[in-house]
C-alpha cells in the first residue's frame, strides 16, 4: 500500500503550544486528546473534544496532515487523502 504524498512530505515542525490545544488554552475550553499539524505545529484538540480545532485549523488553513501529539503515538492523518501513515 503506497503512501499518499502528503505525508511522505510531512515535516516536523516544533509544537508552538506543547503545554496544550492552543484555542482551548486562549479561551479556558478542554480538550481529550491533542493533535499536531505537520505543516506548522499547531495544537488542536481531536475531534472526540468538543471544539475539534486541529479539524478546525485543517479547514482554516489547507495543511493536510496531523500527528498524534500524546505520548507513545506517533501515526499521522492526512485529511485531504483520508489516509493515514
Amino acid at each position: 500500500m503506497a503512501i499518499c504524498e502528503h505525508l511522505s512530505q510531512a515535516d516536523d515542525p516544533a509544537a508552538k503550544t506543547p503545554e496544550g490545544c492552543e484555542e482551548c488554552l486562549a479561551v479556558g475550553g478542554r480538550w481529550v486528546h491533542l493533535r499536531r499539524c505537520l505543516e506548522c505545529g499547531h495544537i488542536g484538540c481531536c475531534d472526540s473534544s468538543p471544539a475539534k480545532h486541529a479539524t478546525q485549523h485543517y479547514h482554516e488553513t489547507g495543511h493536510p496532515v496531523i500527528q498524534s501529539y500524546e505520548r507513545g503515538e506517533d501515526w499521522r492523518w492526512c485529511f485531504v487523502d483520508s489516509a493515514m501513515g
